[in-house]
C-alpha cells in the first residue's frame, strides 16, 4: 500500500502545482498553458504505475504504464506498419474522398432546393447509422484491404461535412448577397469572394469533427474483416491472445495519431480564419 498512498500525495502534489499556475501571474503565457496539461498527463502516467504495481493488478486486465512503453518500443515495425495501413491507406484516403465529395454535394445542394429538401433528411437518416451494422457490408462489397475500410471512413465523414459545409454556405445575409448582385456578381463570384470565406468556420468545424471519425471508422472497420496488418486487426487478435500490452501500445499510436491529425486541422484553421472572433485572443 506504499506506492498506492505515494500515489495520493503525488497526485496532491501535482493539483497544488497546477493550482498555482493556473492562477499565478504567467497564467497567460504559453508556458503555463503547455504546462498545466502536461503536468497533469504525466501525474495520470505515473499513478497509473503506482497504483497498478502497489495493488498488483494482473498484467491481463491493465498493464503498467512502463510494460506498455517497452512493447512499444519492442514493435516499432509492426506498430508502424499498422500505422500505415490503418490511418494512411484506410483513414486518410477515406477522409480526403469523403470530404471533397461533401463539399461538391453541397454546391449542388446550395444551388437546388430540390436537393436541399430531399437530400439532407436522408443525410441525417445515414449518419445515425451505427458502424457495426455499415461495416461488414462494406467490407464484403470492396474487399478486405484498405479500400473497403476507406469507404466506411467516406461513409461516416461525407454526412457530418455535407451538414457543416451547407450550413456554412447559408451563412452570409441576404443583404450581403442582395449587395453581390447589384456589383453584377455571378454565382461563382459570390460563391468564392463572399460566400466560401464566411462559411470556412463551418467547414473547418466539419473537419475536425470528421477527423476523429475518420480513425475510428478505419479501426472498427478492420474488426469485421482485414489482411494480416491493421491497428484494428491487432487490437482484436492481441485481446484473443491475452496480449493487452500490445493493445495498449496500439491504442497508443491511434491516441498520437488523432492527436496530431486534428492538431494539424487546427493550425490550419488558425491559419486561415485568423479574422474570425473565435481564433482572436
Amino acid at each position: 500500500m506504499f506506492l498506492v498512498l505515494f500515489a495520493l500525495l503525488l497526485w496532491a502534489l501535482a493539483w497544488w502545482v497546477n493550482v498555482r499556475i493556473a492562477n499565478g501571474p504567467a497564467a497567460g503565457t504559453r508556458a503555463a498553458r503547455l504546462g498545466v496539461p502536461a503536468i497533469f498527463g504525466l501525474t495520470l502516467l505515473v499513478m497509473w504505475e503506482l497504483v497498478v504495481r502497489g495493488l498488483g493488478v494482473p498484467l491481463v486486465i491493465l498493464p503498467p504504464p512502463s510494460l506498455i512503453a517497452e512493447r512499444f518500443a519492442g514493435s516499432l515495425p509492426i506498430l508502424w506498419a499498422d500505422f500505415m495501413q490503418t490511418v494512411v491507406k484506410g483513414a486518410l484516403s477515406g477522409y480526403a474522398i469523403g470530404c471533397l465529395a461533401a463539399f461538391g454535394t453541397a454546391i449542388l445542394v446550395d444551388r437546388s432546393d430540390f436537393l436541399r429538401r430531399g437530400l439532407m433528411p436522408v443525410g441525417s437518416f445515414v449518419a445515425a447509422l451505427p458502424i457495426v451494422g455499415t461495416a461488414p457490408i462494406l467490407v464484403m462489397w470492396y474487399g478486405f484491404d484498405w479500400q473497403s475500410k476507406a469507404a466506411v471512413v467516406v461513409v461516416m465523414v461525407f454526412f457530418p461535412m455535407l451538414v457543416n459545409i451547407t450550413a456554412g454556405l447559408q451563412e452570409t445575409s441576404a443583404m450581403q448577397r442582395d449587395q453581390m448582385k447589384t456589383w453584377a456578381a455571378s454565382y461563382w463570384q459570390g460563391f468564392w469572394k463572399l460566400r466560401l470565406p464566411a462559411a470556412m468556420p463551418f467547414i473547418f468545424n466539419g473537419l475536425k469533427i470528421s477527423s476523429t471519425l475518420a480513425l475510428i471508422g478505419a479501426i472498427v472497420a478492420e474488426f469485421f474483416g482485414s489482411p494480416i496488418v491493421g491497428m484494428g486487426f491487432r487490437i482484436s487478435t492481441s485481446v484473443g491472445q491475452l496480449a493487452l500490452d500490445m493493445v495498449w501500445a496500439e491504442i497508443a499510436v491511434a491516441a498520437i495519431a488523432g492527436s496530431a491529425f486534428y492538431g494539424v486541422v487546427a493550425f490550419i484553421e488558425r491559419k486561415v480564419t485568423f479574422w474570425h472572433p473565435s481564433q482572436r485572443g
